[in-house]
């Protein structure tokens, strides 16, 4: 997982914050930003954007929310990293609204802060982000995010630019990896599709609310992709995930990437195109196939 040991040893291999914030910016801009058209020459669709809030049981949730400009898509729960909302995750989310997806970035810290909080994980790591968000995060249990998730789905299916007869698929990244399963399971009818990657706490033992002992709660599908160095931390989980998986029916890519954990987020260190763009490949696959 991403935790403060290894932003120390970011920080002892001599990554500065200001070589950090150039590379997060480069491979943002090379790896996020929506072309005119796609690989088969396929035009992109124009896309609109918005910093938009609604109520949930907890408060008022705020998120940036990014779709095409024209007709309705299927919608897309982001769930981001321990940095939360930023200009890396919102270019991630322009990138798959450029697929024709309605894609909320949703705000998980907004119980106790709204809107950005870092400028990028250069800033989350030099300025004790995990200080801050460390009693923020603590909330973060399932029954709060299943009721954030609740909230999220029904306030999708309220917006004319959400294909509400198309299965919602959601997305996590670090701490948001075990919020994709626990969103699966609190809206199982609508939630068709999750992805978790280099996700942290997706087997937490016999806890009835782990993740992997929440799978037969869902309808979705799932794409499970590991960062090499949490499996070397935790080899067995890839296993215990994948007999969760067959055990409840529910079809599971579960893969090692060679890559560290953070590899798919351009303004982390650890971040590796090539693997990142083949995680972004199987993303759209899971999606083309679960969504309808």
């Amino acid at each position: 997982m991403c935790d403060e040991e290894k932003l120390a040893r970011w920080a002892r291999e001599g990554l500065s914050r200001r070589q950090f914030g150039a590379l997060g910016g480069m491979a943002a801009l090379a790896a996020c930003t929506p072309a005119e058209s796609n690989s088969q020459g396929v035009a992109l669709p124009k896309l609109a954007e918005e910093s938009v809030s609604f109520e949930t049981a907890d408060g008022t949730m705020d998120g940036f929310f990014v779709h095409p400009v024209s007709g309705s898509a299927p919608a897309v729960l982001f769930w981001p990293d321990i940095g939360g909302i930023r200009e890396a995750k919102r270019n991630m989310a322009r990138r798959l609204a450029g697929q024709g997806y309605a894609v909320l970035v949703a705000n998980p810290y907004y119980r106790d802060a709204a809107g950005q909080q870092f400028e990028d994980f250069a800033d989350f790591a030099a300025n004790g982000g995990f200080k801050k968000v460390g009693p923020w995060r603590e909330k973060l249990d399932a029954a709060a995010i299943m009721r954030d998730a609740t909230a999220a789905v029904a306030w999708f299916d309220e917006q004319e630019t959400v294909d509400s007869a198309r299965g919602v698929g959601t997305q996590g990244y670090c701490m948001g990896g075990p919020f994709t399963v626990w969103t699966a399971a609190a809206v199982a009818a609508r939630v068709r599709a999750a992805a978790s990657f280099h996700g942290g706490g997706l087997v937490r033992g016999d806890n009835p609310m782990s993740p992997h002992n929440l799978f037969d709660r869902t309808e979705a599908s799932y794409l499970i992709a590991i960062a090499q160095d949490d499996d070397a931390e935790a080899p067995e989980t890839k296993d215990v995930l994948r007999k969760a998986a067959e055990a409840a029916g529910r079809p599971a890519e579960i893969e090692v990437y060679a890559g560290d954990h953070g590899w798919t987020v351009p303004d982390a260190p650890a971040y590796v195109e090539a693997e990142a763009e083949r995680a972004w490949t199987n993303l759209l696959e899971l999606y083309r196939q679960a969504l309808g």
